[in-house]
């Protein structure tokens, strides 16, 4: 007797997820919450992928920039949103820094937001003035001489540029100062006219210069190389261990969306991003794949969450 009923509430359990999955969206339109400025990196990533996601399933997605406090307020929009599927959160891997960069949030990060599924990873690339140095190894030999005199571009304390320059300090021994920008653009202007050293920067916001020998590529600060720049090897390749920092954009979701739900949404993304428009959309716009599983993606995330906890510490970047 007890085994048929085990039996009965497995297949219960089972057909009440499967309805879950099938009835998503129950609201609608869905609401896709992109935590930065429109025409940013994340903002035309995700609004590429979701375009396809709403062709695929036949429903209206609707997307919202909520911009600011480094991705805190888009992010807290979808933390505490209904766990129903109907709002989508896409945003950066600033997701797994902002824990260890800021003294308070609006939300639990572990607690209340779910990974999903990553849509790509933007690769960096480290830029220097043209002639300046020789090659990467050229850089760090005049970093050691002289600590704190070579100076990088960032978007200020705990950004990706400033994550990645410190990552590849200690793998390789240097310290430098860091030059915060309000954005990009800004700190490869400076850097082209010579007045910053070197600088981690998205590829396609420097692909251009470099193409006109107006800055100079040394390497790319992500763990693989871009399709873009095929030939420019990895810090890690060069030589330098564990100094690879990857930016990447990923989807999550309210924590207590159910498993049907999450899996449903995780579903067509990976079919949007495997579709050869998007892909090779993206591919322009510097975006490497990252296929995971749903499990895949969450558990990348968690390590994440442990790298970057352990990089703040050790270059003390103080809470903010």
């Amino acid at each position: 007797m007890r085994k048929h009923l085990l039996l009965g509430l497995i297949a219960l359990v089972a057909a009440h997820g499967a309805a879950l999955a099938q009835e998503w969206p129950a609201k609608q339109p869905i609401h896709v919450i992109i935590s930065n400025t429109p025409g940013s990196a994340l903002d035309v990533t995700a609004r590429i992928v979701f375009e396809q996601v709403s062709r695929q399933i036949g429903q209206t997605v609707v997307a919202e920039n909520r911009p600011g406090a480094a991705n805190v307020i888009g992010i807290a929009a979808v933390a505490k949103a209904e766990p129903d599927g109907s709002t989508v959160l896409v945003t950066t891997s600033g997701i797994a820094i902002a824990p260890y960069t800021h003294m308070t949030l609006p939300y639990d990060t572990t607690r209340d937001l779910r990974a999903v599924m990553p849509l790509g990873n933007l690769t960096n690339v480290m830029i220097t003035p043209a002639g300046r140095f020789k090659s990467l190894q050229d850089l760090v030999v005049a970093a050691k001489a002289k600590p704190n005199a070579l100076t990088y571009a960032s978007l200020g304390p705990g950004s990706t540029g400033n994550l990645s320059a410190e990552r590849l300090g200690l793998s390789a021994g240097f310290k430098a100062l860091q030059v915060p920008f309000k954005g990009t653009a800004e700190g490869v202007a400076d850097l082209a006219a010579g007045r910053i050293d070197f600088f981690f920067t998205p590829i396609t916001a420097a692909l251009g210069l470099i193409r006109e020998n107006k800055v100079e590529a040394l390497a790319i600060g992500s763990s693989s190389r871009s399709s873009l720049m095929p030939n420019l090897p990895t810090t890690v390749e060069t030589g330098y261990p564990d100094s690879d920092y990857n930016f990447w954009i990923g989807v999550f979701v309210p924590a207590a969306t159910p498993q049907p739900i999450a899996a449903r949404l995780h579903d067509e993304i990976r079919t949007a991003l495997q579709t050869a428009e998007i892909k090779d959309r993206l591919a322009k716009f510097g975006a490497e794949p990252m296929d995971m599983t749903l499990a895949q993606f969450e558990a990348y995330f968690n390590k994440e969450l442990e790298i970057n906890a352990a990089l703040v510490k050790a270059a003390n970047i103080s809470p903010r």
